[in-house]
């Protein structure tokens, strides 16, 4: 198994270091060719999704990508990587890939001071560490939009046939559970 990290910016290596963790091998997507090697999955990381939103526009990989995404490529979003990927961003007026039933609200917690560490239950998995840094989380989801995880009463991760999303860092602890169920939807 193979998977391709966005790695244009934010927190890429932490999610490499996690693959390798388990065993899986993985690279760095940072160009338009990073496109033609054989992958299994993606992965966004967190960040700035105005940014990777920009970049990815700007080094020509946004229709490659949303195109595999709409056509079944498994891809896990946390934080900036969910904004990527909602199809409707509450307090912003720009969508980027827009391949997902979700309603996200863009630094939900407040600003970097906002940020908290806590543990929730992640369907499927357990009680499991969270780490939230200018979070984002899920106002709403549509249509076979499944909840996994809840925190506050705010939803924190969710997926949707082919597509992962997380609010906090599950890069930045070092349960391996979340990357694990990633690679369990790509087995399936």
């Amino acid at each position: 198994m193979q998977i391709a990290v966005l790695a244009v910016q934010g927190a890429f290596i932490e999610h490499e270091y996690m693959l390798s963790r388990l065993g899986v091998e993985s690279f760095e997507l940072r160009q338009k060719s990073d496109l033609d090697k054989p992958f299994d999955g993606l992965i966004i990381p967190g960040g700035e999704s105005t940014v990777q939103g920009k970049l990815i526009r700007e080094l020509d990989m946004f229709d490659t990508l949303k195109s595999r995404i709409s056509d079944g490529l498994p891809v896990f979003g946390t934080c900036a990587g969910l904004i990527l990927l909602a199809k409707e961003i509450k307090n912003d007026s720009r969508v980027h890939l827009a391949s997902m039933d979700i309603t996200a609200v863009r630094n939900a917690y407040g600003r970097q001071l906002g940020s908290f560490f806590t543990e929730g239950f992640f369907k499927g998995v357990g009680k499991i560490p969270m780490t939230f840094i200018r979070a984002p989380f899920i106002e709403s989801v549509r249509g076979d939009v499944e909840v996994l995880a809840t925190c506050g009463g705010n939803i924190v991760a969710a997926r949707q046939k082919n597509q992962l999303v997380t609010s906090f860092h599950s890069e930045l602890n070092d349960d391996l559970s979340v990357h694990k169920y990633f690679l369990d939807m790509i087995g399936r």
